[in-house]
């Protein structure tokens, strides 16, 4: 979409929300109306940002299944080489994704995201075709660059578009999706390493080859179907009183759904709020046990567990699928019952009941039970971290800020998550399995002060985050 249009689309919205009031806007349309309206944005936008995100996640994760296939062998990946392979992909992750937020309401959504998906895809492709590990460590920092703004782009593009208790079900969807790339993975991949010789490259090299053609089709689809935002909708999705609509429904829930000029001191500023390094302590800790699992899961079940390269491959994904039941159920419950806090804490004590087991119990059958609860714990948190914070924060551009600082801080956790089940500590993983409890039981802490203190200035009332009548959600 060109900048004019976008400009004619913002101002044909600022105008209808000038003339027409927020109530009026919002009961233009009947209570089913408004439903098919929310259900045609759901298909439109969740399932293409969930489709890319599952590449995404099958593409910076690969390295865990080509590891076990060979790569490993043929790269010479002895030492520190593997983890410090895994580890560079998240140096420039974190370094570029603050400005992502930014970019992406500068260029828009649909150029954005679409555009940097494609780069991935091309750099993926380039994997399958290294001799050297130093070669595969320079491709991983290209890497990190491209992916750096998709996961913050897409946090903040979908809280834009919802209420904050329709968001965490939206959020929830989008992450199942990923874990669709987790746990089908392993079996895709071992499908993949069965055209081992095909143009006389190793199986281990089709999987980057493969999924990466996939993801430059997937972000080729992107340009066409990814949506702008919603004062910016594109006529052909939205009419003009749609996007009203959706407008007005984010400004009778927070009133903040129109874009203030960008300011960057006034950006910056938001970082003085000490709610915003809490939330981002929060994506380090659960990132940390969601990248540790990913990254290592294939490891642990071949080395640790001494499965075959075949039963590793399929037994790594139903703890993913189990995962992604827990995810969306608690999603519904929550924002059926306008809480956070206490799900994010359920979904702690399952790991810390899972990451013991899997560590300290001897036999494999109870070890594999124990990595389903650690799975659930790390993978059904994000999404109730994520609206935890976008429930609690008003500010188009404060909303952008702390997007970027959570994702952020969640991929220096993914640093952290990357380098805790190191080869030495085989086959029990003290270490690593030590580290991801503690971060369990650091989210419990921050978040049940979290809450006492929305509790408290909940129950004090007046102006809470520049608003009256604005209350947090625990």
């Amino acid at each position: 979409m060109s900048s004019d249009t976008e400009k004619h689309a913002a101002e044909h919205v600022d105008q209808a929300i000038g003339e027409v009031s927020i109530d009026a806007s919002i009961e233009t349309y009947t209570p089913e109306e408004q439903k098919k309206i929310i259900r045609r944005v759901d298909r439109r936008l969740v399932a293409i940002l969930g489709l890319l995100y599952m590449c995404s996640l099958m593409d910076r994760t690969n390295i865990g299944i080509a590891k076990i296939a060979g790569m490993s062998k043929d790269l010479n990946l002895v030492g520190e080489r593997y983890n410090l392979i895994v580890l560079v992909f998240f140096i420039p992750y974190v370094l570029f994704q603050p400005c992502a937020t930014v970019i992406i309401r500068k260029i828009g959504p649909r150029q954005f995201l679409s555009g940097i998906s494609i780069l991935w895809g091309v750099c993926m492709i380039a994997f399958g075709f290294v001799r050297r590990w130093d070669q595969m460590l320079g491709l991983r920092v290209v890497l990190g660059v491209f992916e750096a703004g998709y996961f913050p782009g897409c946090v903040y593009l979908l809280s834009t578009w919802y209420t904050r208790y329709e968001l965490q079900q939206r959020n929830a969807v989008f992450f199942i999706i990923g874990l669709i790339a987790s746990a089908l993975s392993g079996i895709v991949a071992y499908g993949i390493i069965q055209m081992d010789g095909l143009g006389n490259l190793a199986g281990w090299r089709w999987i980057f080859i493969i999924e990466g053609l996939v993801t430059c089709l997937c972000g080729f689809l992107g340009s066409f179907l990814i949506v702008e935002f919603p004062e910016q909708a594109n006529a052909s999705f939205l009419t003009p009183q749609e996007s009203s609509f959706i407008v007005s429904r984010i400004a009778a829930d927070r009133d903040d759904a129109i874009i203030t000029p960008f300011n960057l001191s006034s950006y910056l500023r938001n970082a003085l709020d000490p709610k915003v390094w809490a939330f981002a302590l929060l994506g380090l800790c659960t990132a940390t046990n969601g990248y540790a699992i990913a990254y290592f899961l294939p490891v642990i079940l071949n080395q640790s567990l001494h499965f075959s390269v075949a039963k590793t491959q399929c037994l790594a994904a139903p703890p993913y699928v189990a995962s992604a039941i827990v995810m969306y159920f608690s999603a519904v419950y929550a924002d059926r019952h306008h809480i956070r806090g206490p799900i994010i804490i359920c979904n702690c004590c399952l790991g810390l009941i899972g990451l013991p087991v899997l560590g300290f119990v001897k036999n494999n059958g109870v070890r594999y039970f124990g990595i389903f609860l650690a799975t659930i714990s790390a993978g059904a948190n994000v999404p109730p971290i994520v609206t935890y914070q976008a429930n609690n924060i008003r500010g188009q551009w404060k909303r952008a800020f702390c997007s970027a600082t959570l994702v952020g801080s969640a991929a220096v956790g993914g640093i952290v998550g990357s380098t805790v089940f190191r080869d030495q500590d085989a086959p029990g993983y003290r270490p690593g399995i030590i580290v991801t409890i503690g971060t369990n039981v650091v989210v419990i802490v921050v978040v049940l002060t979290m809450m006492w203190r929305f509790s408290v200035a909940n129950r004090r009332g007046g102006v809470l985050e520049g608003k009256e009548g604005f209350r947090y959600t625990l």
